[in-house]
């Protein structure tokens, strides 16, 4: 039989479990040995961890697929899938184009590890996740093998561990623009290095999406096939908002019994790429179901899709955004929770320079990534420019369709920066992020232009705004003549019996998962998120497992340099029977000042009451782009 292998640093032991328990079983009773199989250094695998898709990870990836190849129970032909990590190292492991890997299917992953994943966007330092996500990995690679399965060595693998770890930030930070060390891992360098076929999956609320665009158009057509849904940042077979949840898992068999067990399933009948096209919707943080319909391309660039200029009126604009500006840009990675998603954006764009054209003539559909040309002038060498296209209803509701963001000094190129010559004026053009939405007649859509963009994008030291000029500046949508319904059905989502897990009421969730708060007097405005990973649960083999985190963002309404973020993690793991509990405790801050980003991260681990690690990292990293 054919293998099939998810390879991530998540824990498959406890935290991707439940998710795991939901197709691995699945693929194995449909004719498939689906192998989990944790990263070097995490969970009960041994050896140390080292920095995201690093060579020795991607090498190890190769290994197994070569090893899994060999045994006398597999056919000799093996798939890839992930979500996230795991639809990164498919794509990075598929480019190192091991013979027995014939078929990937990548969920919500990235060909470009420096533009379009969680460190960076536009050539800005991305405030929200560049700092989150290292502290969240801080924490998560801080957790020990389980004495369950790994037996009395547990506490030496864990010590070992932690002598080694070393706060993912340091490394990010040290690369601000899009050198050697960004092009490592990213597909995009050369696509057509991946030999395997390739499914790609993502959603609208996915910030990964792009790459499923790219990966249609840059692939041979027979080699690969696109999907797009209205998803978040989770398999489309989950349920969790924003949906329609389709039968995913039947998709994908569909897939692999095409290409590894050589059956005519037809799906490389299907279009090249199958998009979902939201209809009008009002804004909200979190929808069960969105409105609208499947739409198929034979080709990408689509023939059905027409770039369509709308050009800017008004003449000079002052852009001097208040600093808070983003407070209500949503979450990064929206995860299927409550308060995920941007909500009504009339307060952000009262703080932003607005450009409306209204929708008279039939409904407007768009598909793929809107372009903005700008026209500025601005009388400091640094800054950034953020552009947010709204759907605006006739009651001046206002929802984000999506949004891009350019660091003026990598205007010119992501691999370098370049200080804006005072004074002058430029033209910059960068694209939004893709999307597919239905601009209904009577709507308006609305272009907002900002100078920050408070958490996502990290301010520019000295950052004054810019003067917009209008004639010259425009935007151009990709809009996509209208055709009747192709067809394209899924089934229900099938999935596994459940693991089993319990999942119980803790004081934890009456925290709110985004609170506001302005202090009035000082300026300063606070956003507390709470990212809700998983809080507690208890597994049928009895391990009782904790999480709580908070991230806090901070500024002040007038002054870049003021800009705070700090993580704090506790992880708990707790097997009664074995007398066994331990616990991780992490603190991360970021801040800057005009010259340098400052880092601080701490680090307390206890088996039971004893501390047995406890670590302190103070780090300056002189800022060159960010």
């Amino acid at each position: 039989m054919p293998a099939l292998l998810e390879y991530l640093p998540y824990r498959l032991s406890d935290w991707t479990a439940p998710r795991d328990w939901q197709r691995h079983p699945w693929y194995a009773g449909h004719g498939y040995a689906s192998v989990r199989v944790d990263v070097r250094g995490h969970g009960n695998s041994e050896g140390m961890p080292g920095d995201e898709y690093d060579a020795t990870e991607l090498a190890d990836g190769v290994a197994v697929v070569e090893w899994l190849a060999r045994q006398e129970w597999c056919s000799g032909k093996v798939g890839m899938f992930g979500i996230s990590w795991g639809g990164f190292n498919s794509l990075q492991i598929a480019a190192l184009a091991p013979e027995p890997l014939k078929a990937i299917v990548t969920v919500c992953s990235a060909d470009d590890r420096y533009d379009n994943d969680v460190h960076y966007m536009g050539g800005s330092l991305l405030g929200v996740d560049m700092h989150a996500w290292a502290a969240t990995m801080l924490a998560f690679v801080c957790r020990p093998p389980d004495p369950a399965d790994v037996g009395d060595d547990w506490r030496q693998m864990w010590l070992e561990r932690l002598e080694a770890v070393d706060p993912f930030i340091h490394t990010w930070l040290a690369h601000q623009t899009r050198d050697a060390y960004w092009k490592h891992g990213s597909v995009c360098e050369d696509y057509g290095a991946i030999k395997a076929k390739v499914l790609a999956v993502g959603g609208w609320h996915d910030p990964y999406r792009d790459t499923v665009l790219r990966l249609v158009e840059h692939l041979e057509p027979g080699q690969v096939r696109g999907l797009i849904g209205p998803w978040s940042h989770q398999y489309p077979d989950r349920g969790l908002p924003p949906g329609p949840a389709i039968g995913f898992l039947q998709e994908t068999l569909r897939w692999w019994d095409q290409h590894l067990k050589d059956k005519d399933t037809g799906v490389m009948n299907e279009p090249l790429l199958r998009s979902w096209i939201s209809g009008s919707h009002r804004p909200a943080t979190a929808y069960p179901t969105l409105p609208g319909r499947w739409v198929g391309d034979a080709s990408w660039p689509s023939e059905h899709v027409t770039p369509v200029a709308y050009a800017l009126t008004g003449g000079a604009q002052i852009v001097r955004s208040p600093q808070q500006t983003g407070l209500d840009a949503g979450r990064f990675f929206p995860f299927g929770n409550d308060a995920d998603l941007p909500p009504d954006q009339r307060d952000e764009d009262a703080k932003s320079v607005c450009f409306e054209f209204p929708v008279e003539d039939g409904p407007v559909e768009i598909l793929g990534r809107p372009r903005v040309r700008l026209r500025l002038r601005m009388d400091v060498p640094r800054g950034q420019v953020i552009a947010r296209l709204c759907d605006v209803a006739p009651d001046g509701a206002s929802t984000l369709v999506t949004r891009g963001a350019l660091n003026l000094a990598a205007r010119h190129g992501r691999d370098r920066t370049e200080d804006w010559p005072v004074g002058e004026t430029e033209d910059v053009t960068f694209e939004l992020n893709g999307i597919g939405h239905t601009f209904p007649r009577g709507h308006r859509i609305r272009i907002a232009v900002s100078s920050s963009y408070w958490p996502w994008i990290w301010p520019q030291a000295g950052s004054e705004g810019f003067t917009l000029e209008a004639d010259g500046s425009g935007i151009e949508l990709p809009v996509r003549r209208y055709t009747e319904d192709p067809g394209i059905t899924f089934g229900e989502p099938e999935q596994s019996e459940p693991l089993g897990v319990v999942y119980p009421a803790t004081l934890d969730e009456q925290r709110p998962e985004r609170l506001v708060v302005r202090d009035v007097a000082k300026g300063e405005w606070r956003l507390e998120v709470d990212p809700r990973y998983g809080g507690t649960r208890v597994y049928p083999d009895g391990l009782e497992f904790t999480e709580d985190a908070v991230e806090t963002y901070t500024i002040q309404e007038d002054d870049p340099l003021s800009a705070r973020a700090r993580s704090d993690w506790t992880i708990r793991l707790h097997r009664p029977e074995m007398a066994w509990d331990v616990r991780v405790e992490t603190r991360s801050e970021t801040s800057a000042d005009a010259h340098d980003f400052i880092t601080s991260n701490e680090v307390v681990c206890r088996d039971g009451g004893e501390v047995v690690f406890h670590r302190t990292w103070e780090k300056r990293i002189p800022r060159t782009a960010g």
